[in-house]
């Protein structure tokens, strides 16, 4: 397969945030995959249900494997009775507030600004809290976030969420300044994103509230990491910070998340591309690592300028990602690198450093799921690269689970593959792996090349792009059914989708309202 990638990409900056599509490959659309397996007709009439396609489930081989398009009793009119829900449906309604079943009751808990750690600072609404009162204080529009009970218990135990970005207009008290900025908003923000561990518990009135406890931190875009698996040590990760290429600083638009079964919390660096930008270097002059994930150039400006803190150390001028100097061990070139990784964090040993796990691939990462452990089997791992025209992929390691074992046996040695769908509804597991016969013969053919695993990792986009894998309308969240073993990803939209580029998974021209599959 040749794939040719025009990296001479239009400047096509959101003020939200997201991603400006980056996928250029001529890789085929799932969109293409659901017209040709299912007619217009067939569609109308609702026999494709929520376009759930059984590709994931029991019976999917690894690379070069089919699976069934479907599994007998977990399908409609199968013998496994849908569960009812133990509520009534609340009616549709625009009222800007929560809106929950009768007989239940939504009430606010540690907001952004409630103080969990330090000096426990009182949180202002006017804007006039300070980065240090911020790094002891919950982060920003909260996202993923998981329940970890202390003892068994389930009134009592850590709650750990990630914190996306920040709301510049409301974080400041006369919103933010332009460059160069003051340091101290600078800090603030940075502050407000990453994750909060929080120990929580039910007062004697049945409400939840705040437990100050040695186990609460905050871990934000400061908070040093290691880089662990395939990538650790390499050319390409070696900073000033770090010339050995062993560590980094801070996680970034940490969106869904997921946990392990040896209680470990695992956050997801989605949007992080446009906090860097590239002073030295025009669209066409970035290198790879940079260009198919939208970070900035020189005719650009961050999403936030971070890096044009006044008076600001290396913590904040590490997001000019540059070549000033020279070699990659004496600046930043390299920081976006240590970048859009899944992170793993400990949260009952507060002194743990996180540990970014480079083996799970670098992409946008939209959540992780894994399937039921078993032990003598190995774990598998599965998540979405939230970008227009991205892809699904899915992690095995190399060791077969057992009781025990923890993240620095099974997420730094394993194997990552990418989902290619086809028009009959099954589908192939592709292995993105520098070892794999077939794919590095769809490396020969294409006009790139890879020096290592490490290099394939740090490139997992274009990596999935030569395999030949199945754009996607921006895999999401994912789930993994305890009863049947399948697996399912909502797919939030792609309004890019142009009727010529529809199939099989994702079938609408101009989707706006996704759809999800199976």
């Amino acid at each position: 397969m040749n794939i040719k990638l025009d990296h001479h990409l239009p400047d096509m900056l959101t003020d939200n945030g997201d991603e400006a599509m980056s996928n250029l490959s001529s890789n085929r659309h799932f969109a293409d995959v659901i017209q040709a397996r299912y007619s217009r007709r067939a569609m109308l009439k609702g026999s494709l249900g929520v376009a759930a396609v059984s590709f994931m489930g029991a019976g999917l081989a690894a690379c070069g494997g089919s699976s069934s398009s479907s599994t007998p009793g977990t399908g409609p009119g199968g013998d496994l009775p849908a569960p009812r829900l133990g509520f009534d449906a609340i009616p549709i309604t625009r009222a800007d507030t929560v809106t929950v079943p009768a007989g239940y009751t939504a009430t606010p808990f540690v907001p952004w600004g409630t103080p969990i750690t330090g000096g426990m600072p009182a949180f202002f609404d006017n804007g006039t809290n300070t980065g240090i009162d911020q790094l002891q204080q919950v982060g920003s529009h909260h996202d993923g976030m998981h329940y970890f009970p202390i003892d068994g218990s389930s009134e009592h135990g850590l709650l750990v969420m990630n914190h996306e970005y920040v709301d510049q207009r409301v974080f400041h008290a006369n919103g933010p300044s332009g460059a160069p900025r003051p340091l101290d908003e600078v800090r603030k923000e940075m502050a407000g994103h990453g994750v909060s561990v929080i120990e929580i518990g039910k007062n004697s009135r049945g409400q939840w509230e705040v437990i100050p406890s040695m186990r609460n931190r905050r871990i934000t875009a400061f908070t040093p990491m290691e880089i662990n698996g395939p990538v650790r040590g390499d050319d390409k990760v070696k900073t000033v910070y770090s010339p050995e290429g062993h560590r980094t600083r801070g996680t970034l638009n940490n969106c869904a998340h997921g946990f392990t079964p040896w209680g470990t919390y695992l956050t997801c660096e989605e949007n992080w591309a446009g906090y860097f930008r590239n002073s030295t270097a025009t669209s066409a002059e970035r290198p790879r690592e940079q260009t198919r994930y939208g970070v900035r150039h020189s005719g650009q400006t961050s999403r936030y300028l971070w890096e044009t803190a006044v008076g600001g150390d290396d913590n904040y001028t590490r997001f000019d990602v540059g070549s000033t100097a020279e070699s990659a061990e004496e600046d930043f070139r390299n920081e976006p690198n240590t970048y859009g990784w899944i992170v793993e964090i400990d949260p009952f040993n507060p002194d743990a450093m996180p540990v970014k796990r480079t083996a799970l691939g670098r992409f946008a990462h939209e959540g992780i799921v894994f399937a039921e452990p078993k032990e003598g089997e190995p774990m598998v791992f599965y998540s979405g690269d939230d970008a227009g025209n991205e892809y699904i992929y899915k992690y095995v390691s190399n060791l077969n689970w057992a009781p025990g074992l923890r993240g620095d046996d099974l997420l730094d040695d394993g194997t990552l593959y990418v989902a290619r769908f086809n028009d009959d509804g099954t589908g192939e597991w592709l292995a993105l792996d520098f070892d794999d016969v077939a794919f590095m013969a769809a490396v020969s053919e294409s006009e790139h090349s890879f020096e290592s695993q490490a290099d394939v990792l740090l490139n997992t986009r274009l990596a999935a792009d030569i395999a030949g894998a199945t754009k996607m309308d921006r895999p999401e969240w994912g789930a993994v059914c305890p009863r049947t073993g399948m697996v399912y990803f909502t797919l939030t939209n792609n309004s890019g989708r142009s009727a010529a580029n529809t199939d099989a998974a994702n079938p609408r021209a101009q989707n706006l309202v996704g759809q999800i599959i199976r």
